[in-house]
């Protein structure tokens, strides 16, 4: 048998679900059961009937799952998948800020880690951040840990008043605008799509700007045939197998987030094997942070 034939006979053996981020490896996303942005691969554990959970992402998204799912098992491949990103905001910074603007709501992008999440009033994906804050009554918005996603929200929401904490991706921040004219000026006819995790020179050349899931969509449904894709490269796959006879460029620097690329078919059948690398969250803080998701549900379907 092949090792993707074994983990296949592992997960019905052990009526497991296996979730795959789109940022993942090919071979992983084509295993997946469900491939998606994080907070909708959370929302889907919850969901479905399986106690196994294999969440194959970055260690943010499969707390998420837990924070939903307290009674099921997640387990991630790899213990060694954090994020950069998320890793950059610390409760001491941010009570700093809070000290400075005692009357701010404290909105905090997804991609966060649990102990940031449990102190947050409210949680956005970058598809639904924008609804929500809508919905906010308070005029100051301490946003983190992204400064680019904050400042493309503070850019929609001008009655705001945005305390953005100094944090990004570094996938993302790496590419600047002078890459992007040169690869417009290559290929004229093409369509530039951009994460709003990108700074404010990068996605000032966009055609459109959007999650994860919003450019895959985009590219699928737009009458053009040809992008240049900026963001991380995972998405490609997606992209070519809803857009087969469409053309994707990727940035000339390349986008690829390490982390992500830490799970391999290898790891994820040792996982499945042993159940190794299940994720444990101390109760208070989870049931916390279960009120940051729940206020993101409420504010964003208003």
């Amino acid at each position: 048998m092949t090792l993707k034939e074994d983990i296949l006979k592992l997960k019905v053996e052990k009526n497991a679900l296996i979730l795959s981020h789109l940022y993942e490896l090919d071979e992983i996303q084509e295993i997946a059961d469900i491939v998606g942005d994080s907070y909708f691969l959370s929302k889907k554990a919850l969901e479905s009937t399986n106690d196994l959970i294999v969440f194959c992402g970055v260690q943010f998204m499969a707390e998420s799952a837990k924070i939903l799912s307290p009674n099921k098992k997640i387990l991630i491949p790899s213990n060694e998948t954090t994020c950069p990103m998320a890793d950059m905001a610390s409760l001491e910074k941010l009570e700093i800020l809070k000290d400075k603007h005692p009357n701010a709501k404290i909105v905090t992008y997804i991609n966060s880690n649990l102990d940031i999440k449990a102190v947050s009033d409210v949680c956005v994906t970058s598809s639904s951040a924008k609804n929500i804050l809508a919905n906010i009554d308070e005029e100051e918005i301490i946003f983190l840990p992204d400064r680019n996603l904050g400042e493309y929200l503070q850019e929609q929401n001008p009655n705001k008043k945005f305390i953005l904490y100094n944090g990004f991706c570094p996938t993302h921040e790496r590419i600047d605008k002078e890459e992007i004219v040169n690869l417009k000026n290559k290929y004229r006819d093409f369509k530039v799509l951009v994460h709003p995790e990108c700074n404010k020179g990068v996605r000032d050349l966009a055609d459109f700007i959007g999650s994860t899931s919003e450019l895959i969509n985009y590219s699928a449904s737009s009458p053009f045939k040809g992008f240049i894709v900026v963001t991380e490269e995972g998405v490609l796959y997606k992209m070519k197998l809803k857009s087969p006879s469409k053309t994707f460029i990727k940035t000339t620097t390349g986008m690829i987030c390490p982390n992500m690329k830490k799970i391999t078919l290898e790891n994820l059948y040792t996982c499945l094997l042993n159940e190794e690398y299940e994720i444990i969250l101390h109760e208070g803080l989870r049931v916390k942070a279960l009120k940051s998701l729940e206020n993101m549900h409420r504010l964003s379907s208003k």
